[in-house]
């Protein structure tokens, strides 16, 4: 037994979504044997965008029922049965948001008319619900509302039901582990199932073949699936008109990052966020007390006075000066890794000589700052960032040449390299940009282990 059902709202993304008007037929599989249809209160203002798509407006429905006063009964008539929606995963998911907000659990098996059709009737141009009617001679009235699409639905799937080798495909879809209803209606199944379990970037694409996301993953195929089971309203959206998914493979995760960072500033996604926003920066800087002593801080950039090094995040901004703090035997509470206490007693660093408990000569201390705040104004080595390759046989490489991002490469592990001459046949040539300084400053803060002198032999194992 199925259940057919097409819902209006009021458009609101899936969560702040609130039901209209909503239609179910009830079909056996050769005829229509109950139907419920009716307008629904959804106790807020429906916008006018939607009042000009379904006509559907604030005084039709003031005299409707609320959702809870109708709950029973859409219960009722999709108990025991299979849910069907043209893209059922809009109707499903409102359906399911609505009815737990009314402390109501809805779960039901889910078919999509808009895959079953791509596997049955393949060839079309678009699987719109109009376009797919006008194409089958699918008599479609009351277009945009509940009742006129459901009831075309209907029609629809019972011509699929009788499509020679249905039987197999709908016991397929109805499999748990098919992932047919999880999938976007647009995208074909053997392009999720080519997906790589591998370190690299990924780029959703639209009908027209236009990138509209990219991502990056240490699991390709695992992060694309994450994003279908994700009920946020962006994520709905994008994943509702993606078609088609390429990938690159990186061999890791930092060459994945950079990999991302490059494509989304070359492409500009609409549904990529994160790289457009202004990267917020801290400085590490020094000043005297009023006592003499040298002191190490860091703060946002426009807080930091002439800063000798620069961050993106405060989690690798105290990192880094934990590590300066431990070599040059400096306090972590002059450093401010410690605030408001008399003696530093910090669980990282060990060796303080004294200076805090009066032990330590301030011109002695202050000789060690400004070797450090010296180290960390040139230390911009060219350097070699050596990382997994794309295939066992193989390594990936990151340059920067004096402290600036070169690029990225991939190289045979049997390959020796001992001069950028020889390097530069591998090279990927990139921008360096305020991302690509925050993305390698981060791993080289929590990576020092991976880093080697560009002076020195390179070699790829």
């Amino acid at each position: 037994m199925y259940s057919i059902v097409d819902i209006e709202t009021t458009g609101n993304g899936i969560k702040g979504n609130k039901i209209t008007e909503i239609s179910i037929f009830k079909y056996d599989g050769y005829a229509i044997v109950d139907e419920f249809t009716s307008l629904v209160n959804p106790e807020c203002e429906i916008p006018y965008f939607i009042t000009r798509l379904t006509g559907i407006d604030n005084d039709l429905v003031r005299d409707a029922p609320t959702l809870v006063e109708i709950a029973e009964q859409i219960l009722e008539i999709t108990r025991d049965t299979i849910f069907v929606a043209h893209s059922v995963g809009f109707d499903y998911n409102v359906i399911k948001n609505e009815f737990k907000s009314l402390g109501l659990e809805y779960t039901r098996k889910k078919l999509c008319t808009v895959r079953l059709s791509r596997k049955l009737i393949p060839g079309y141009n678009s699987y719109s619900l109009g376009k797919l009617c006008s194409a089958l001679d699918i008599p479609l009235t009351d277009r945009h509302r509940a009742r006129g699409d459901a009831h075309a639905t209907t029609l629809l799937f019972q011509k699929l039901l009788r499509i020679e080798g249905a039987e197999t495909v709908f016991k397929h879809f109805l499999n748990a582990r098919s992932q047919e209803t999880t999938l976007p209606p647009a995208l074909p199944k053997h392009i999720y199932d080519d997906l790589p379990n591998t370190p690299g970037i990924y780029y959703f694409k639209n009908a027209k073949g236009k990138i509209i996301y990219v991502g990056k993953a240490i699991n390709i195929k695992k992060r694309v699936l994450s994003h279908f089971y994700d009920k946020a309203t962006k994520e709905i959206q994008m994943c509702a008109i993606t078609a088609d998914i390429d990938f690159e493979l990186s061999g890791s995760e930092l060459v994945a990052l950079l990999m991302e960072s490059t494509a989304i500033k070359h492409h500009y996604p609409e549904y990529n966020r994160s790289q457009k926003r202004n990267v917020q920066r801290y400085g590490i800087f020094t000043y005297e007390d009023r006592n003499g002593i040298f002191h190490l801080a860091f703060n946002k950039i426009k807080q930091a006075p002439d800063p000798v090094a620069i961050f993106y995040n405060t989690t690798d901004c105290r990192l880094y000066l934990e590590e300066v703090c431990k070599t040059f035997s400096l306090c972590a509470k002059f450093c401010h890794l410690q605030e408001k206490v008399d003696t530093c007693s910090h669980y990282r660093i060990k060796k303080c000589d004294g200076i805090c408990r009066g032990d330590e000569t301030v011109d002695a201390y202050n000789k060690k700052v400004e070797e450090a705040v010296s180290f960390m104004r040139d230390n911009n080595e060219s350097l070699l960032i050596r990382e997994k390759g794309r295939t066992y046989s193989e390594s990936a490489f990151v340059l920067l040449q004096n402290g600036i991002y070169k690029g990225y490469g991939f190289v045979d592990k049997d390959t020796q390299i001992s001069s950028f001459d020889d390097l530069e046949a591998y090279l990927i040539p990139q921008k360096n940009t305020l991302e690509t300084e925050r993305i390698i400053q981060s791993y080289l803060t929590r990576n020092p282990q991976k880093v080697k002198q560009f002076t020195e032999t390179y070699d790829a194992n």
